[in-house]
């Protein structure tokens, strides 16, 4: 009875695991979930520890093995959809951003909105211009150090934060300058709605980019936000699709579609290429998740939605949860006590680290300000030991930058990220998705394939350790062919078209097999069926069974007994 009792026991203590979520503050919060788990059950643990009611807007994303990056889903068990080995670790993350933050019933939900929002401005998802970015740097040094303080903040006190992936002397004047004349007196909520309201009103508000290739091999990133779909390719928006002109979402493989409806124009498909079918799928989803949420005026109106082509289901999707109509209306209804917030002050700060890696701007001769050599190694080493938990590194596709990459590049021992003063933007490209932390030879090999170099995003949602020599060469391969690019998308084109034709034979064979059997089991069987009974007794039926049917089985009879005689004689 006792070996019993410990045998289920232990049998229960494996059911459970423990999983770790990552926060937007950085902080993390630990729980242990059933085996049978589902996705909703987790979240709503979160929400409640954070004390969140206007939930909708976030979600808790995932690193799988294959270092594809997901959202949870909530229908579906926790353990299955990860994949991996226990514990979990695991990110909640803003999924789908506000139309309009300020519009938000709750402080809690806008400071969270706020702490994601700092986060793509840090990692360089959120683009704009210098003038824009002192104004968000000042706010954010209002909400999180409260009024200019000579006593408290000497000279030089904002170069002591980094709000971007770089800045400039000049830059960290100004946003003191702004930080000390303009914004005394605001508290932290009133500072952070002001941000919001500021990041609103930018083109890259919302954007999580999915690395893709145009149908030229250009590189391209496709991200959804709350007005419609984008392409970015460098720091220029070139496509911007208000959800009411998408008809259709798909892919095929690594090929993804965009079925577009103007009314100027005729109706237009927009094809990409993927870095593997596993993060074509995750954009698909994403995408249909995305138009869901924004487009839809209830939750009832959402379908299942397939990626096939005519005859074949292909994978099925369905968003599971309310459309941002619904939120809103929701929202509306709250009454309660506002919850306390408690803010994460910003020394020390992980999403705005201490610039201790490498010389600081103003430690250099004035000659030497205009470019800065900072060893890879040493940001990667001195990061390591910071509060900060994704690395930094500055890179830019800018004109500015050009000549000091190739200067690099001309000593393969000597690999160096530049950071100039000539000109700013929180990231001269924008960011890619997968966010498992890459090798530096694996960064390096993606930006000399490019011919350029390129902004990873480093920011870390799993603990898988760095790719081994031999996964960073067979990777780089990968990278290799992607780029290339040579007939890459004409071959791909052709060998869809044999797919599809391939697919419309067996579809027809098939469908002729069934009429073949049908027309069997209504001439021959005695089946005494009301359906098969009323077609044998029409006069149609009946002359094709007499003047067609028969004599074609007595051809068949005859010409098998023919067959079968002269097999025995031989």
């Amino acid at each position: 009875m006792l070996s019993r009792l410990m045998s289920g026991s232990s049998r229960s203590l494996e059911r459970e695991y423990s999983c770790t979520v990552r926060l937007l503050d950085d902080s993390e919060y630990t729980c242990t979930i059933q085996r049978d788990a589902k996705g909703q059950y987790l979240f709503d643990l979160l929400c409640h520890h954070l004390n969140l009611l206007e939930k909708d807007y976030f979600g808790i994303r995932f690193v799988d093995p294959d270092k594809q990056r997901h959202w949870l889903e909530f229908t579906k068990s926790v353990v299955k959809q990860l994949r991996s080995q226990p514990p979990f670790t695991m990110c909640f993350r803003v999924k789908f951003y506000p139309a309009d933050p300020a519009a938000l019933k709750e402080e809690i939900t806008r400071y969270l909105v706020f702490l994601q929002i700092k986060r793509d401005l840090y990692h360089g998802r959120l683009l704009c211009k210098t003038s824009d970015a002192a104004l968000l740097a000042a706010y954010i040094l209002q909400a999180e150090i409260g009024d200019y303080d000579p006593g408290k903040h000497p000279e030089g006190y904002s170069s002591k934060f980094q709000f971007f992936p770089k800045h400039s002397e000049k830059l960290e004047k100004k946003i003191a300058e702004i930080h000390k004349t303009e914004l005394s007196g605001q508290t932290p909520a009133t500072s952070e709605l002001n941000f919001l309201r500021k990041a609103q009103t930018l083109e890259t508000y919302g954007v999580d980019p999915h690395p893709c290739k145009d149908v030229s091999g250009n590189a391209a990133f496709l991200a959804f936000t709350p007005f419609g779909f984008v392409v970015l390719q460098g720091n220029k928006r070139v496509h911007f699709i208000k959800w009411n002109e998408v008809t259709k979402l798909k892919f095929e493989g690594k090929t993804f579609y965009l079925y577009v409806s103007q009314k100027e124009e005729k109706k237009i498909i927009l094809t990409y290429f993927a870095p593997t079918p596993e993060a074509c799928k995750h954009l698909w989803k994403c995408g249909i998740e995305n138009q869901a949420f924004y487009k839809l005026e209830k939750s009832s109106q959402v379908r299942t939605v397939s990626s096939s082509n005519l005859f074949f289901k292909g994978s099925r999707f369905r968003y599971s949860g309310r459309v941002a109509k619904e939120v809103m209306e929701s929202s509306a209804k709250i009454k309660r006590e506002p919850p306390e917030i408690h803010r994460a002050g910003m020394v020390p700060s992980r999403s705005c680290p201490s610039i201790t890696h490498g010389p600081r701007l103003s430690s250099v001769p004035r000659t030497r300000r205009r470019a800065v050599h900072i060893s890879i190694m040493e940001g990667l080493e001195s990061l390591r030991d910071s509060a900060h938990s994704t690395p930094v590194r500055s890179s830019s596709h800018g004109d500015t930058f050009l000549p000091h990459v190739r200067s690099s590049r001309a000593d393969s021992n000597e690999r160096v990220a530049v950071i100039a003063d000539e000109a700013y933007s929180p990231a001269d490209s924008v960011l890619p998705t997968p966010v498992a932390e890459h090798s530096l030879e694996l960064m390096l090999l993606s930006r000399q394939i490019n011919g350029a170099t390129c902004s990873i995003e480093e920011e870390k949602e799993s603990e898988a350790s760095t790719p081994t020599a031999a996964e960073v060469e067979a990777l780089g391969g990968e990278l290799r062919a992607l780029c290339q690019g040579h007939g890459g998308p004409e071959q791909e084109q052709v060998n869809k078209f044999v797919l599809s034709v391939l697919r419309l034979l067996l579809v027809t064979m098939g469908l002729l097999f069934a009429l073949l059997l049908l027309l069997i089991i209504l001439t021959e069987s005695d089946l005494d069926i009301a359906f098969f009974r009323d077609i044998r007794q029409t006069p149609e039926f009946e002359q094709f069974h007499y003047q067609y049917f028969c004599p074609l089985r007595r051809w068949f009879a005859c010409k098998i007994r023919s067959v079968v005689s002269l097999l025995i004689d031989t």
